[in-house]
């Protein structure tokens, strides 16, 4: 491919990958509930100039399909990103880089389950060596640990918010809605704006002020629209498989940019879980090869007893 369709890509998972330690810069800084608002409401200030008059346009379909767009606006923009904020209080932006990294494997698991794909041979001995990883991340380094149930409450958010996010994937493939790109985006980010509005107002509010405006500002714009460009884009250049294998990226420049900003320390357990989780989910993306063959129509005896005309 030419060199330059890599940009994107790499743009947007090193943008979502400092979203990581900006997840860490909120904590006392601005409430979750408050960022997670605010920052949808910010995109979505800034897309509707641009996209109202074609979604009024859409409006028939917007309207009949309101309940599918706001299941996905919740998973994929309330769910993931307010339980990332969350859980930010008491995990790494490491850990968080890893365990996002979850996000294309769990989306072969789900799609195994919801979409009735069959299971492939990568996506089942890649599952669990992922999973493998994944107890020796949260165990921090004892996976055993995990009998006691002595799991950090942030680690296990992150795990539920990469679930949420790869269930995202998976019903935007099996709802097919009849909208422009930019369109099923603005929806999403509206329904997102609504569902996230009742938390915000119930929750500590946290008024805007100098500490907390560039935070707000790199996850309403850069994080959430520029992203949602280069990653549309790298999807037209590259296609979807290739393009979400730049993924497995997000735990090394994660665990890179809280090294220089955060100044986090990498443990062993680190480099092996997240090294358990990379292998993994390469050998969900390369080993296609579906775990069991094709059920036969029917052995030749039992086509020989058929009538001829139900051959």
């Amino acid at each position: 491919m030419p060199p330059l369709h890599l940009l994107p890509p790499l743009g947007a998972v090193l943008i979502w990958s400092g979203n990581m330690t900006i997840n860490q810069l909120t904590v006392g800084t601005i409430a979750p509930s408050s960022i997670a608002f605010l920052r949808w409401l910010l995109a979505f200030a800034v897309l509707t100039p641009f996209l109202l008059p074609a979604a009024w346009r859409h409006r028939t379909t917007l309207r009949r399909e309101w309940p599918k767009l706001s299941v996905l606006g919740l998973l994929g923009m309330g769910l993931w990103q307010g339980l990332a904020y969350v859980a930010a209080e008491t995990t790494s932006a490491t850990n968080m880089g890893i365990l996002a990294a979850m996000v294309p494997l769990l989306t072969v698991l789900l799609s195994a389950l919801i979409l009735r794909e069959a299971p492939t041979l990568g996506g089942t001995l890649g599952g669990l060596l992922a999973l493998a990883g994944v107890a020796l991340l949260l165990g921090r380094g004892d996976p055993l640990s995990l009998l006691d149930l002595d799991v950090a409450t942030g680690d296990a958010l992150m795990l539920i918010a990469a679930t949420c996010y790869a269930l995202y994937g998976v019903m935007l493939k099996r709802w097919p809605l009849a909208l422009p790109p930019w369109v099923l985006l603005y929806a999403q980010v509206g329904c997102a704006v609504l569902l996230l509005l009742p938390p915000y107002l119930l929750g500590p509010r946290t008024p805007v002020d100098a500490q907390n405006i560039g935070l707000i500002l790199y996850a309403g714009l850069p994080a959430s629209i520029v992203t949602t460009f280069l990653w549309m884009l790298a999807i037209r250049q590259i296609g979807a498989s290739r393009a979400s294998i730049f993924i497995n990226l997000m735990p090394l420049f994660a665990a890179l940019i809280a090294m220089a900003w955060l100044e986090e320390r990498l443990a062993l357990f680190h480099l092996t879980g997240g090294a358990l989780i990379l292998a993994g989910v390469i050998m969900a993306q390369t080993l296609t090869r579906p775990l069991m063959p094709p059920a036969a129509t029917g052995t030749r005896a039992e086509r020989d007893r058929l009538p001829s005309s139900r051959r």
